[in-house]
């Protein structure tokens, strides 16, 4: 088994996904995105996952939506941090 290969945080994908939404990599460079991947997460719980299947199959709607939410709200605190202390 190797870990970074077979399991993953599933809340990095939603990141990757609002950011990508949001098209952040249009107004800010490689650095400012990581740095604010880095705080986005930092306010997130883990939940670590095997295969993306299982969160599609398993997860039920309203938790989804709870995730998601959770993602936005922290986006938007952590942009408003970066931008403050940039």
């Amino acid at each position: 088994m190797n870990i970074p290969d077979d399991i993953h945080n599933y809340y990095e994908k939603l990141v990757s996904q609002h950011f990508s939404a949001l098209k952040l990599e249009d107004s800010y460079d490689a650095e400012f995105l990581a740095d604010l991947v880095c705080v986005v997460l930092n306010q997130l719980p883990t939940r670590y996952i095997r295969h993306e299947v299982d969160m599609a199959f398993y997860l039920p709607a309203s938790e989804r939506f709870e995730m998601e939410n959770n993602v936005k709200v922290a986006a938007s605190k952590a942009l408003a941090f970066m931008k403050e202390h940039n």
